[in-house]
Protein backbone atom coordinates (compact mmCIF):
# COMPACT_ATOMS: atom_id res chain seq x y z
CA UNK A 1 0.00 0.00 0.00
CA UNK A 2 2.85 2.36 0.82
CA UNK A 3 4.38 1.76 -2.61
CA UNK A 4 1.04 2.40 -4.30
CA UNK A 5 0.61 5.60 -2.29
CA UNK A 6 4.07 6.85 -3.24
CA UNK A 7 3.43 6.04 -6.89
CA UNK A 8 0.12 7.91 -6.77
CA UNK A 9 1.77 10.89 -5.06
CA UNK A 10 4.49 11.03 -7.72
CA UNK A 11 1.84 10.84 -10.41
CA UNK A 12 -0.13 13.69 -8.88
CA UNK A 13 3.02 15.82 -8.59
CA UNK A 14 3.84 15.14 -12.24
CA UNK A 15 0.28 16.00 -13.21
CA UNK A 16 0.50 19.23 -11.24
CA UNK A 17 3.78 20.16 -12.93
CA UNK A 18 2.54 19.31 -16.42
CA UNK A 19 -0.88 20.91 -16.26
CA UNK A 20 -0.53 23.66 -13.70
CA UNK A 21 2.71 24.86 -12.12
CA UNK A 22 5.28 25.00 -14.93
CA UNK A 23 3.09 25.19 -18.04
CA UNK A 24 1.24 28.47 -17.66
CA UNK A 25 3.93 30.70 -19.20
CA UNK A 26 3.79 31.49 -22.93
CA UNK A 27 5.86 29.19 -25.13
CA UNK A 28 8.36 30.41 -27.74
CA UNK A 29 7.38 30.43 -31.43
CA UNK A 30 7.00 26.97 -32.92
CA UNK A 31 8.50 26.31 -36.36
CA UNK A 32 5.72 23.96 -37.43
CA UNK A 33 3.06 26.51 -36.49
CA UNK A 34 4.73 29.16 -38.64
CA UNK A 35 3.55 27.20 -41.66
CA UNK A 36 -0.02 27.42 -40.33
CA UNK A 37 -1.18 31.03 -40.67
CA UNK A 38 -2.70 32.25 -37.44
CA UNK A 39 -5.72 33.65 -39.19
CA UNK A 40 -6.71 30.08 -40.11
CA UNK A 41 -6.82 29.22 -36.43
CA UNK A 42 -8.74 32.42 -35.71
CA UNK A 43 -11.30 31.43 -38.35
CA UNK A 44 -11.70 28.05 -36.64
CA UNK A 45 -12.22 29.83 -33.33
CA UNK A 46 -14.85 32.13 -34.82
CA UNK A 47 -16.63 29.18 -36.43
CA UNK A 48 -16.62 27.28 -33.14
CA UNK A 49 -18.06 30.31 -31.35
CA UNK A 50 -20.91 30.77 -33.84
CA UNK A 51 -21.79 27.07 -34.05
CA UNK A 52 -21.51 26.65 -30.29
CA UNK A 53 -23.82 29.58 -29.63
CA UNK A 54 -26.42 28.09 -31.99
CA UNK A 55 -26.20 24.67 -30.34
CA UNK A 56 -26.45 25.96 -26.79
CA UNK A 57 -29.39 28.18 -27.68
CA UNK A 58 -31.33 25.84 -30.00
CA UNK A 59 -30.55 22.30 -28.81
CA UNK A 60 -30.01 22.91 -25.10
CA UNK A 61 -32.65 25.66 -24.81
CA UNK A 62 -30.32 28.03 -22.97
CA UNK A 63 -30.41 31.82 -23.06
CA UNK A 64 -28.86 33.64 -26.01
CA UNK A 65 -26.46 35.71 -23.89
CA UNK A 66 -25.38 32.66 -21.89
CA UNK A 67 -24.86 30.64 -25.07
CA UNK A 68 -22.89 33.42 -26.77
CA UNK A 69 -20.66 33.85 -23.72
CA UNK A 70 -19.83 30.14 -23.40
CA UNK A 71 -19.33 29.67 -27.14
CA UNK A 72 -17.03 32.71 -27.34
CA UNK A 73 -14.94 31.26 -24.51
CA UNK A 74 -14.61 27.98 -26.43
CA UNK A 75 -13.48 29.84 -29.56
CA UNK A 76 -11.01 31.91 -27.52
CA UNK A 77 -9.49 28.69 -26.15
CA UNK A 78 -8.62 27.62 -29.71
CA UNK A 79 -6.76 30.88 -30.41
CA UNK A 80 -5.12 30.92 -26.97
CA UNK A 81 -3.66 27.46 -27.59
CA UNK A 82 -1.25 28.96 -30.13
CA UNK A 83 0.76 30.53 -27.29
CA UNK A 84 -0.52 29.05 -24.01
CA UNK A 85 -1.80 25.54 -24.73
CA UNK A 86 -2.21 24.46 -21.09
CA UNK A 87 -4.34 27.46 -20.01
CA UNK A 88 -6.30 26.99 -23.25
CA UNK A 89 -6.95 23.35 -22.28
CA UNK A 90 -8.20 24.42 -18.86
CA UNK A 91 -10.49 27.04 -20.44
CA UNK A 92 -11.92 24.60 -22.99
CA UNK A 93 -12.46 21.90 -20.37
CA UNK A 94 -14.12 24.31 -17.94
CA UNK A 95 -16.49 25.71 -20.57
CA UNK A 96 -17.45 22.18 -21.66
CA UNK A 97 -18.32 21.15 -18.08
CA UNK A 98 -20.30 24.36 -17.48
CA UNK A 99 -22.28 23.91 -20.72
CA UNK A 100 -22.94 20.20 -19.99
CA UNK A 101 -24.14 20.87 -16.46
CA UNK A 102 -26.25 23.81 -17.65
CA UNK A 103 -27.94 21.63 -20.27
CA UNK A 104 -28.62 18.78 -17.83
CA UNK A 105 -31.86 20.26 -16.44
CA UNK A 106 -33.52 20.83 -19.86
CA UNK A 107 -32.45 17.33 -20.89
CA UNK A 108 -33.97 15.76 -17.78
CA UNK A 109 -37.15 17.76 -18.24
CA UNK A 110 -37.39 16.79 -21.87
CA UNK A 111 -37.27 20.41 -22.97
CA UNK A 112 -34.12 20.03 -25.10
CA UNK A 113 -33.84 18.39 -28.48
CA UNK A 114 -34.17 14.60 -28.00
CA UNK A 115 -31.13 13.81 -30.16
CA UNK A 116 -28.88 16.53 -28.74
CA UNK A 117 -25.23 15.48 -28.35
CA UNK A 118 -24.17 15.50 -24.71
CA UNK A 119 -21.86 16.14 -22.89
CA UNK A 120 -19.75 17.00 -25.96
CA UNK A 121 -21.45 19.01 -28.66
CA UNK A 122 -19.86 19.06 -32.10
CA UNK A 123 -18.50 22.65 -31.79
CA UNK A 124 -17.06 21.94 -28.33
CA UNK A 125 -15.54 18.66 -29.54
CA UNK A 126 -13.83 20.44 -32.47
CA UNK A 127 -12.54 23.20 -30.19
CA UNK A 128 -11.14 20.79 -27.60
CA UNK A 129 -9.59 18.56 -30.27
CA UNK A 130 -7.83 21.60 -31.75
CA UNK A 131 -6.55 22.59 -28.32
CA UNK A 132 -5.23 19.07 -27.64
CA UNK A 133 -3.52 19.00 -31.04
CA UNK A 134 -1.68 22.26 -30.42
CA UNK A 135 -0.82 21.14 -26.88
CA UNK A 136 0.64 17.82 -28.03
CA UNK A 137 2.69 19.61 -30.70
CA UNK A 138 4.31 21.87 -28.09
CA UNK A 139 4.67 19.84 -24.89
CA UNK A 140 6.28 16.50 -23.98
CA UNK A 141 4.27 13.33 -24.43
CA UNK A 142 3.72 13.01 -20.68
CA UNK A 143 1.88 16.34 -20.57
CA UNK A 144 -0.23 15.44 -23.60
CA UNK A 145 -1.19 12.08 -22.11
CA UNK A 146 -2.00 13.77 -18.80
CA UNK A 147 -4.32 16.23 -20.56
CA UNK A 148 -5.96 13.37 -22.49
CA UNK A 149 -6.41 11.34 -19.30
CA UNK A 150 -7.96 14.26 -17.44
CA UNK A 151 -10.30 14.90 -20.37
CA UNK A 152 -11.44 11.25 -20.40
CA UNK A 153 -11.87 11.24 -16.60
CA UNK A 154 -13.99 14.41 -16.57
CA UNK A 155 -16.07 13.09 -19.48
CA UNK A 156 -16.75 9.87 -17.56
CA UNK A 157 -17.67 11.74 -14.38
CA UNK A 158 -20.09 14.08 -16.18
CA UNK A 159 -21.70 11.47 -18.41
CA UNK A 160 -21.42 8.30 -16.32
CA UNK A 161 -21.89 9.53 -12.77
CA UNK A 162 -23.98 12.70 -13.10
CA UNK A 163 -25.78 11.68 -16.28
CA UNK A 164 -28.92 13.03 -17.93
CA UNK A 165 -31.77 11.78 -20.12
CA UNK A 166 -33.10 12.15 -23.64
CA UNK A 167 -29.73 12.82 -25.30
CA UNK A 168 -27.33 11.24 -27.78
CA UNK A 169 -24.21 10.18 -25.78
CA UNK A 170 -21.03 11.62 -27.26
CA UNK A 171 -18.47 10.87 -24.53
CA UNK A 172 -16.91 7.63 -25.90
CA UNK A 173 -16.66 8.95 -29.45
CA UNK A 174 -15.16 12.22 -28.20
CA UNK A 175 -12.49 10.41 -26.14
CA UNK A 176 -11.53 8.32 -29.19
CA UNK A 177 -11.20 11.45 -31.33
CA UNK A 178 -9.10 13.13 -28.65
CA UNK A 179 -6.82 10.08 -28.38
CA UNK A 180 -6.23 10.06 -32.14
CA UNK A 181 -5.47 13.79 -32.11
CA UNK A 182 -2.97 13.46 -29.24
CA UNK A 183 -1.31 10.50 -30.96
CA UNK A 184 -0.98 12.49 -34.19
CA UNK A 185 0.42 15.58 -32.47
CA UNK A 186 2.90 13.57 -30.38
CA UNK A 187 4.08 11.72 -33.49
CA UNK A 188 4.67 14.98 -35.37
CA UNK A 189 6.50 16.47 -32.40
CA UNK A 190 8.65 13.35 -31.99
CA UNK A 191 9.53 13.42 -35.67
CA UNK A 192 10.54 17.06 -35.43
CA UNK A 193 12.68 16.45 -32.35
CA UNK A 194 14.37 13.45 -33.97
CA UNK A 195 15.15 15.53 -37.04
CA UNK A 196 16.54 18.32 -34.86
CA UNK A 197 18.76 15.87 -32.97
CA UNK A 198 19.98 14.42 -36.27
CA UNK A 199 20.89 17.86 -37.60
CA UNK A 200 22.71 18.69 -34.36
CA UNK A 201 24.61 15.41 -34.50
CA UNK A 202 25.58 16.00 -38.12
CA UNK A 203 26.76 19.50 -37.25
CA UNK A 204 28.85 18.22 -34.35
CA UNK A 205 30.32 15.50 -36.57
CA UNK A 206 31.24 18.03 -39.26
CA UNK A 207 32.84 20.34 -36.68
CA UNK A 208 34.80 17.45 -35.19
CA UNK A 209 35.94 16.35 -38.64
CA UNK A 210 37.09 19.90 -39.45
CA UNK A 211 38.86 20.16 -36.10
CA UNK A 212 40.69 16.90 -36.65
CA UNK A 213 41.72 18.03 -40.13
CA UNK A 214 43.16 21.25 -38.71
CA UNK A 215 44.99 19.35 -35.98
CA UNK A 216 46.47 16.91 -38.49
CA UNK A 217 47.71 19.77 -40.66
CA UNK A 218 49.19 21.57 -37.67
CA UNK A 219 50.90 18.38 -36.52
CA UNK A 220 52.38 17.95 -39.99
CA UNK A 221 53.72 21.52 -39.89
CA UNK A 222 55.07 20.92 -36.38
CA UNK A 223 56.92 17.79 -37.53
CA UNK A 224 58.51 19.63 -40.43
CA UNK A 225 59.57 22.52 -38.21
CA UNK A 226 61.04 20.10 -35.71
CA UNK A 227 62.89 18.07 -38.33
CA UNK A 228 64.35 21.05 -40.22
CA UNK A 229 64.62 24.14 -38.03
CA UNK A 230 65.32 22.42 -34.73
CA UNK A 231 68.13 20.40 -36.31
CA UNK A 232 69.87 23.46 -37.72
CA UNK A 233 69.49 25.45 -34.50
CA UNK A 234 70.97 22.55 -32.53
CA UNK A 235 73.93 22.43 -34.91
CA UNK A 236 74.46 26.20 -34.54
CA UNK A 237 74.40 25.89 -30.76
CA UNK A 238 76.91 23.04 -30.72
CA UNK A 239 79.24 24.71 -33.22
CA UNK A 240 79.19 27.96 -31.26
CA UNK A 241 80.05 26.04 -28.10
CA UNK A 242 82.92 24.12 -29.73
CA UNK A 243 84.35 27.01 -31.80
CA UNK A 244 86.49 28.62 -29.02
CA UNK A 245 88.40 25.35 -28.61
CA UNK A 246 89.27 25.26 -32.29
CA UNK A 247 91.00 28.65 -32.24
CA UNK A 248 94.37 29.19 -30.61
CA UNK A 249 94.22 31.89 -27.97
CA UNK A 250 90.74 33.21 -28.83
CA UNK A 251 90.05 36.78 -27.77
CA UNK A 252 87.52 37.59 -25.08
CA UNK A 253 85.38 39.42 -27.64
CA UNK A 254 85.26 36.29 -29.82
CA UNK A 255 84.34 34.13 -26.84
CA UNK A 256 81.61 36.59 -25.85
CA UNK A 257 80.16 36.70 -29.37
CA UNK A 258 80.21 32.91 -29.69
CA UNK A 259 78.55 32.59 -26.29
CA UNK A 260 75.91 35.04 -27.44
CA UNK A 261 75.34 33.01 -30.60
CA UNK A 262 74.95 29.85 -28.55
CA UNK A 263 72.60 31.55 -26.08
CA UNK A 264 70.44 32.87 -28.90
CA UNK A 265 70.32 29.42 -30.48
CA UNK A 266 69.31 27.84 -27.17
CA UNK A 267 66.58 30.44 -26.65
CA UNK A 268 65.40 29.97 -30.22
CA UNK A 269 65.12 26.23 -29.58
CA UNK A 270 63.10 26.90 -26.44
CA UNK A 271 60.79 29.22 -28.34
CA UNK A 272 60.51 26.66 -31.12
CA UNK A 273 59.50 24.01 -28.60
CA UNK A 274 56.83 26.35 -27.27
CA UNK A 275 55.52 27.02 -30.78
CA UNK A 276 55.48 23.31 -31.54
CA UNK A 277 53.52 22.75 -28.34
CA UNK A 278 50.97 25.33 -29.48
CA UNK A 279 50.73 23.72 -32.93
CA UNK A 280 50.17 20.31 -31.40
CA UNK A 281 47.65 21.62 -28.89
CA UNK A 282 44.07 20.41 -29.31
CA UNK A 283 42.73 23.91 -28.79
CA UNK A 284 42.82 25.57 -32.22
CA UNK A 285 40.81 28.52 -30.89
CA UNK A 286 43.86 29.73 -28.94
CA UNK A 287 46.69 29.36 -31.47
CA UNK A 288 48.95 31.92 -29.80
CA UNK A 289 48.59 30.56 -26.29
CA UNK A 290 46.90 33.71 -25.09
CA UNK A 291 44.92 32.01 -22.38
CA UNK A 292 41.54 32.92 -23.88
CA UNK A 293 38.31 31.92 -22.23
CA UNK A 294 37.79 28.23 -22.56
CA UNK A 295 41.38 27.62 -23.58
CA UNK A 296 43.06 24.44 -22.59
CA UNK A 297 46.27 24.06 -20.69
CA UNK A 298 49.18 26.12 -21.91
CA UNK A 299 52.32 24.44 -23.21
CA UNK A 300 54.82 23.34 -20.60
CA UNK A 301 57.44 25.87 -21.75
CA UNK A 302 56.99 29.13 -19.81
CA UNK A 303 55.64 31.94 -21.96
CA UNK A 304 57.58 35.21 -22.01
CA UNK A 305 56.08 38.13 -20.10
CA UNK A 306 56.88 41.80 -19.58
CA UNK A 307 59.36 40.80 -16.88
CA UNK A 308 61.64 39.44 -19.60
CA UNK A 309 61.78 42.69 -21.59
CA UNK A 310 65.06 43.69 -19.94
CA UNK A 311 66.70 40.45 -21.08
CA UNK A 312 65.32 41.00 -24.58
CA UNK A 313 66.76 44.52 -24.69
CA UNK A 314 70.16 43.32 -23.46
CA UNK A 315 70.18 40.67 -26.14
CA UNK A 316 69.37 43.31 -28.77
CA UNK A 317 72.16 45.57 -27.51
CA UNK A 318 74.58 42.68 -27.79
CA UNK A 319 73.51 42.31 -31.42
CA UNK A 320 74.65 45.86 -32.21
CA UNK A 321 71.72 48.19 -31.59
CA UNK A 322 71.84 51.14 -29.22
CA UNK A 323 68.63 50.54 -27.26
CA UNK A 324 67.13 52.94 -24.73
CA UNK A 325 64.06 51.96 -22.72
CA UNK A 326 61.53 54.29 -21.10
CA UNK A 327 58.84 53.02 -18.75
CA UNK A 328 55.92 55.19 -17.65
CA UNK A 329 53.58 54.25 -14.84
CA UNK A 330 53.38 51.15 -12.68
CA UNK A 331 52.58 47.84 -14.33
CA UNK A 332 49.30 46.32 -13.09
CA UNK A 333 48.55 42.60 -13.14
CA UNK A 334 47.97 42.14 -16.87
CA UNK A 335 46.41 38.90 -18.12
CA UNK A 336 48.89 36.38 -19.59
CA UNK A 337 47.62 37.07 -23.11
CA UNK A 338 48.35 40.80 -22.84
CA UNK A 339 51.84 40.20 -21.48
CA UNK A 340 52.71 37.64 -24.14
CA UNK A 341 51.41 39.83 -26.96
CA UNK A 342 53.26 42.89 -25.64
CA UNK A 343 56.50 40.93 -25.46
CA UNK A 344 56.08 39.54 -28.98
CA UNK A 345 55.26 42.95 -30.46
CA UNK A 346 58.39 44.52 -28.95
CA UNK A 347 60.44 41.49 -30.01
CA UNK A 348 59.24 41.70 -33.62
CA UNK A 349 59.81 45.47 -33.76
CA UNK A 350 63.38 45.02 -32.51
CA UNK A 351 63.94 42.21 -35.02
CA UNK A 352 62.79 44.54 -37.80
CA UNK A 353 65.23 47.19 -36.59
CA UNK A 354 68.08 44.65 -36.60
CA UNK A 355 67.16 43.51 -40.09
CA UNK A 356 66.45 46.85 -41.76
CA UNK A 357 68.48 49.36 -39.71
CA UNK A 358 71.58 47.66 -38.25
CA UNK A 359 73.56 49.84 -35.88
CA UNK A 360 70.70 52.31 -35.41
CA UNK A 361 69.49 53.88 -32.20
CA UNK A 362 66.26 52.41 -30.84
CA UNK A 363 63.91 53.84 -28.27
CA UNK A 364 61.45 51.47 -26.57
CA UNK A 365 58.60 53.16 -24.69
CA UNK A 366 56.32 51.21 -22.37
CA UNK A 367 53.46 53.20 -20.86
CA UNK A 368 51.02 51.72 -18.34
CA UNK A 369 47.71 53.57 -18.36
CA UNK A 370 44.39 53.04 -16.67
CA UNK A 371 42.80 51.73 -19.85
CA UNK A 372 45.65 49.60 -21.15
CA UNK A 373 49.25 49.21 -22.21
CA UNK A 374 50.87 51.45 -24.83
CA UNK A 375 54.03 50.31 -26.61
CA UNK A 376 56.19 52.26 -29.03
CA UNK A 377 59.44 51.12 -30.65
CA UNK A 378 61.23 53.75 -32.78
CA UNK A 379 64.53 53.29 -34.59
CA UNK A 380 66.67 55.90 -36.31
CA UNK A 381 67.96 55.65 -39.86
CA UNK A 382 70.68 52.99 -40.31
CA UNK A 383 74.25 54.17 -39.80
CA UNK A 384 75.34 52.59 -43.07
CA UNK A 385 73.50 51.78 -46.28
CA UNK A 386 71.78 48.41 -46.23
CA UNK A 387 70.46 46.38 -49.16
CA UNK A 388 66.77 46.84 -49.86
CA UNK A 389 64.80 44.21 -47.99
CA UNK A 390 61.08 44.74 -48.55
CA UNK A 391 60.05 41.60 -46.68
CA UNK A 392 56.73 39.82 -46.88
CA UNK A 393 54.99 41.84 -44.18
CA UNK A 394 54.35 38.77 -42.04
CA UNK A 395 55.86 40.40 -38.96
CA UNK A 396 53.49 43.36 -39.01
CA UNK A 397 50.56 41.09 -39.77
CA UNK A 398 51.50 38.95 -36.79
CA UNK A 399 51.55 42.04 -34.57
CA UNK A 400 48.15 43.03 -35.90
CA UNK A 401 46.66 39.59 -35.23
CA UNK A 402 47.90 39.58 -31.65
CA UNK A 403 46.58 43.09 -30.98
CA UNK A 404 43.19 42.55 -32.62
CA UNK A 405 42.64 39.29 -30.71
CA UNK A 406 42.84 41.38 -27.54
CA UNK A 407 40.81 44.33 -28.84
CA UNK A 408 43.81 46.57 -29.52
CA UNK A 409 45.52 47.93 -32.61
CA UNK A 410 48.96 48.49 -34.16
CA UNK A 411 50.32 51.43 -36.20
CA UNK A 412 53.53 51.19 -38.24
CA UNK A 413 55.03 54.18 -40.09
CA UNK A 414 58.34 55.73 -41.24
CA UNK A 415 59.55 58.68 -39.19
CA UNK A 416 60.36 62.09 -40.64
CA UNK A 417 64.10 61.46 -40.33
CA UNK A 418 64.34 58.14 -42.15
CA UNK A 419 63.65 55.83 -39.26
CA UNK A 420 60.69 53.61 -38.50
CA UNK A 421 58.21 53.38 -35.64
CA UNK A 422 55.78 50.77 -34.41
CA UNK A 423 53.07 51.85 -31.97
CA UNK A 424 50.64 49.44 -30.30
CA UNK A 425 47.87 49.65 -27.76
CA UNK A 426 46.53 46.65 -25.82
CA UNK A 427 43.48 47.04 -23.54
CA UNK A 428 44.22 46.31 -19.92
CA UNK A 429 41.90 43.31 -19.62
CA UNK A 430 42.46 42.02 -23.12
CA UNK A 431 39.00 43.16 -24.28
CA UNK A 432 37.79 45.82 -26.69
CA UNK A 433 37.21 49.27 -25.21
CA UNK A 434 33.86 50.87 -26.16
CA UNK A 435 33.92 54.00 -28.26
CA UNK A 436 32.66 56.40 -25.65
CA UNK A 437 34.75 59.33 -26.77
CA UNK A 438 36.51 59.60 -23.41
CA UNK A 439 40.25 59.54 -23.00
CA UNK A 440 41.43 59.58 -19.43
CA UNK A 441 44.54 57.54 -19.88
CA UNK A 442 46.66 59.96 -21.88
CA UNK A 443 47.13 57.50 -24.70
CA UNK A 444 46.58 60.17 -27.31
CA UNK A 445 49.82 61.80 -26.29
CA UNK A 446 51.56 58.77 -27.71
CA UNK A 447 49.62 58.73 -30.94
CA UNK A 448 47.50 55.76 -29.96
CA UNK A 449 43.75 55.74 -29.86
CA UNK A 450 42.55 53.00 -27.51
CA UNK A 451 39.00 53.44 -28.65
CA UNK A 452 39.61 52.17 -32.19
CA UNK A 453 39.95 48.65 -33.46
CA UNK A 454 41.54 49.33 -36.82
CA UNK A 455 44.17 46.64 -36.34
CA UNK A 456 47.23 47.46 -38.43
CA UNK A 457 47.54 51.02 -39.68
CA UNK A 458 50.36 52.02 -42.04
CA UNK A 459 51.08 55.77 -41.86
CA UNK A 460 53.36 57.63 -44.27
CA UNK A 461 54.34 61.24 -43.40
CA UNK A 462 54.63 64.02 -45.97
CA UNK A 463 57.83 65.73 -46.97
CA UNK A 464 58.96 67.59 -43.84
CA UNK A 465 60.13 70.56 -45.93
CA UNK A 466 56.60 71.25 -47.13
CA UNK A 467 53.85 69.84 -44.94
CA UNK A 468 55.27 68.50 -41.69
CA UNK A 469 52.81 66.71 -39.52
CA UNK A 470 50.44 65.48 -42.22
CA UNK A 471 50.37 62.04 -43.74
CA UNK A 472 50.19 60.59 -47.25
CA UNK A 473 53.57 59.73 -48.95
CA UNK A 474 53.72 56.48 -50.93
CA UNK A 475 55.23 53.57 -49.02
CA UNK A 476 58.98 53.10 -48.95
CA UNK A 477 60.85 49.83 -48.90
CA UNK A 478 61.36 50.21 -45.19
CA UNK A 479 57.66 50.63 -44.65
CA UNK A 480 56.83 47.21 -46.02
CA UNK A 481 58.34 45.17 -43.25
Amino acid sequence: MNGMGEWLARGLRALRDDLWTTRLAPLPPFVLLRRLPHWHVILVGVGVALAGAAQITDEYRQGANYGLFCATAQGAAVVLALWRPVPAWWLSMTVTVVVALGARSPLLAGQAEPDASWPWGVPGLIAHAMVLLLLSLRLPTRASVAALGMTALITYVVEGLIGAAHYAPSGPAAVIVFAVVVLLGSALRGRREARTRLVEQETLTAEERARRTVLEERNRIARELHDVVAHHMSVISIQAQVAPYLVENPSEELKENLAGIRQNAVEALAELRRVLGVLRSENPEDPYGLGAAGAGAAPDTPQPTLDRLDALLENTRAAGLDVVAEVEGEAPAYPPGVQLSAYRIVQEALSNALRHAPGSQVRVEVAHHERGLHLEVTNSRPRRPVPSSPGAGHGLLGMRERAVMLGGHVSAYPTLHGGFAVSAFLPRDGAAIPRDGSDTSGDRDHGADPGTLDGLELVFPDDPDHMPGRRPRPPTAEGNR
